[in-house]
């Protein structure tokens, strides 16, 4: 059986483990702590990243986009008979979105609104390309079945809904397409089969416990009713 090893907040993982739920393969998980890794970890991760996931011939693969790739090519493309064009363009939106974790990951961190409408502004011009992207009549990126887009983008739309219902704050806010994408992505149930029994209780002590976004709810009503988005 497959077997990836996990930071438990880390996007990078969730991505991987939405390309293993979406095609419903079967993993296990085994979780780390990045600030006390284990040298066995150290010893198959040349980066010293996660995720790493070991292959059932034993083969310990690094690099998120790496591991997806072999997913894919090894177990079956989510979406069938595509061109390479498409192939190739839809790992370009694809990229576009992981390229963009941490920049979600450092604006959720930010400890007052300037530092925060600041690094939003950098993810705030990705959402706003996807969503000129997305189609009224489609349930996901490139049709009514999920794909690889949509498993790439999982992980900053998970993160978003968690951070809107616990602190009022919507980094899709104005943004209507999006926020349908995210609503039907989050339907499937993928999001939180990819993630951890705790993963919120961790998500929320990491990013929202000693932040702005945990401590100035009035503040990010009052920013979000006068910003020019809604």
């Amino acid at each position: 059986m497959l077997k990836v090893i996990s930071f438990t907040i880390c996007p990078f993982v969730q991505r991987v483990t939405a390309a293993l739920e979406a095609r419903k393969i079967p993993y296990e998980i085994e979780f780390i702590e990045l600030s006390n890794k284990p040298d066995w970890f150290k010893s198959i991760s040349p980066n010293g990243q996660v995720p790493v996931m070991i292959t059932e011939s034993g083969t310990a693969l690094f690099e998120s986009d790496a591991i997806c790739e072999y997913i894919e090519d090894e177990y079956g493309a989510l979406t069938k008979e595509q061109s390479n064009e498409s192939k190739a363009l839809e790992r370009a939106w694809g990229y576009l979105g992981t390229k963009h974790y941490l920049t979600q990951c450092g604006a959720m961190s930010s400890k007052d609104g300037e530092t925060l409408e600041s690094r939003s502004a950098k993810l705030r011009q990705a959402f706003e390309k996807v969503e000129k992207q997305l189609t009224e009549d489609s349930h996901f990126f490139s049709g009514n079945k999920i794909g690889n887009v949509d498993v790439a983008w999982l992980p900053l739309l998970h993160r978003a809904s968690i951070v809107e219902e616990h602190s009022g704050y919507d980094f899709l806010c104005g943004l209507p397409k999006l926020k349908a994408w995210q609503t039907r992505l989050l339907e499937t149930g993928i999001a939180n089969a990819s993630v951890a029994e705790n993963f919120d209780e961790k998500f929320k002590r990491f990013y929202l416990t000693n932040t702005f976004l945990a401590q100035n709810q009035d503040i990010i009503s009052d920013m979000q009713k006068c910003s020019s988005c809604c």
